[in-house]
Formats: C-alpha cells, structure tokens, sequence
C-alpha cells in the first residue's frame, strides 16, 4: 500500500523539460510565454500554446535577468508576461517523500507489532486457563453481617461458633476442639445463600472467596482439577478465610456424567 502510494505520488508530478537561462529570456523576448512563476530559484515558464506545456530554469542569485527580461518586454508589448512569487514548497515535498518513503516500514512494523500483541495475548490466556476465576472480597472492614440476613434466625445461630472460632481460634484449640471443614447451606435459589456465607465473612474479618461450582467442570481433561488446586492454594495465602461454592450441585451431574460415559467406554470414572 505504501509504494503504491509512493508511485502515485511521483507519477502525479508532473515532468517539466529544465532549459537554461538565456533559452527562458530567448522565450520570453519571443514573445511565447504566457506566465512565470518564481518559487525560490526555480522559474517555471508556461507558453501561450498549449501545446508546448511548461519548461523551467534554475535562477542565479542575486536574479537580474529574468526579471529584466520580463520588465523589457512588458514595456514593450500589450500582452504581457505575468509573474507571480509563489512560496517554496521544495520543503513539504521532501517531507512528503520521506514520510511516503516510510510508510510501507511503517504499515510492516505495525503489523508485526499487532501480531506480537495477539500471540502475547494467546500465551497469557494460555497460561492462565487453569486459573481459579473466584472472586475475593476483603473481609477486614465488613460490608455484610448477620444484621443484614433476616429470616434465617436458626442458620445465623449455628454459624456464630464458625464465626466465634474465626476471631478466636485459640479459645477452642485450647479445649482440642477442630472447626468444621465445611459448612453446607441448603435452600431454594434466592433465600440468601450467598449473603449469609458473606456474613460470616463480615462478622469475622475475613476475606471471602465466591465461585460457581460449574466453573470447575471444563471440557478439558484436568483443567477443573486445576482451578481447584488454585482455588485452595489462594486460600492458604489469605487464611483464615472463607470460600463459598455456589451451585455446587453441579459437580453432581457432571459426576454422574463422567460415570456414565466411563462405563459406556470401559474406563474407570476417577480418570
């Protein structure tokens, strides 16, 4: 696209035939120019036919002859040559030739720059694919607590020792007692699961870990085993904490799934 653009640019310029000086003075006393326009030291001389074009000449400093040339004849003459001053453009024309010049490097480097972004890009959703997605709220200021909760006055009761040991562990190590492993809330969707779990977060300080149990079930083998593993291994960095598995009855029928496409296989269902 670059040196298509470049070749037009140079083939839209027109070529115009370089005489000297005493041709240019020859044609003006001739009485065949039209009009002559200076621009620096370049004259550029149009002939009244047509035909002809356009020819030009490089001017000497300081520049007497033409304009005497041009002076004597339009003393002299009716129709005379018309002279204009025009600015000097020799500078946008280089700029524009080097930036057409570069603009193929240009479009190529950007390319290959895009390209790089796009494969660094593969590599990281790559490398991140057996990443936990859960989310993880700072429990430290809480935003929820069991004020927040109503109607669950029996499932907040039961989860105060969870809290109690939360904020005092060693109150009940002391006595050989073990917090539970886990906690299951069971309920219709929207009766506050999530918030409750969030709770108990809240009122004991901790961080709070949220994740949907479908996310650990992939099509691809090991990579829900893999989010676990991650999942768990956040936790530890960030103990005492809470992780709270929504939907987890989808690992059930993805269970039964496996299972069954194991049988029907000849394949153990742990694989």
């Amino acid at each position: 696209m670059g040196l298509a653009l470049l070749y037009a640019y140079r083939s839209q310029t027109p070529s115009v035939p370089e005489v000297d000086i005493s041709k240019a003075i020859q044609d003006i006393n001739a009485g065949q120019i039209k009009t002559v326009t200076i621009i620096a030291s370049n004259a550029t001389l149009e002939f009244k036919d047509t035909s002809k074009g356009k020819e030009q000449t490089t001017l000497q400093e300081p520049d007497t002859l033409m304009a005497k040339a041009i002076a004597d004849y339009n003393a002299s003459h009716a129709d005379v040559v018309a002279l204009r001053i025009g600015k000097d453009s020799q500078t946008l024309s280089v700029v524009g030739s080097i930036v057409l010049s570069l603009l193929p490097v240009l479009l190529i480097g950007g390319f290959f720059f895009y390209m790089m972004r796009q494969a660094q890009g593969t590599n990281n959703q790559a490398l991140s694919f057996g990443k936990s997605r859960a989310r993880m709220f700072i429990g430290n200021k809480p935003t929820v607590t069991f004020d927040d909760v109503a109607g669950v006055e029996e499932a907040k009761q039961e989860l105060t020792e969870v809290v109690e040991f939360l904020k005092y562990p060693e109150k009940f190590s002391s006595l050989g007692a073990r917090i539970p492993r886990g906690v299951l809330l069971v309920g219709p969707p929207g009766t506050g699961k999530t918030m409750l779990a969030r709770a108990v977060a809240g009122e004991a300080g901790v961080p709070f870990f949220s994740i949907s149990g479908s996310e650990f079930v992939e099509m691809f083998v090991g990579v829900g085993a893999s989010r676990v593993r991650d999942l768990f291994d956040q936790a530890k960095r960030n103990a005492p904490c809470i992780v709270f598995i929504d939907e987890i009855d989808a690992w059930g029928v993805a269970l039964r799934l496996v299972e069954q496409v194991a049988h029907a296989g000849g394949a153990d269902a742990d694989e």
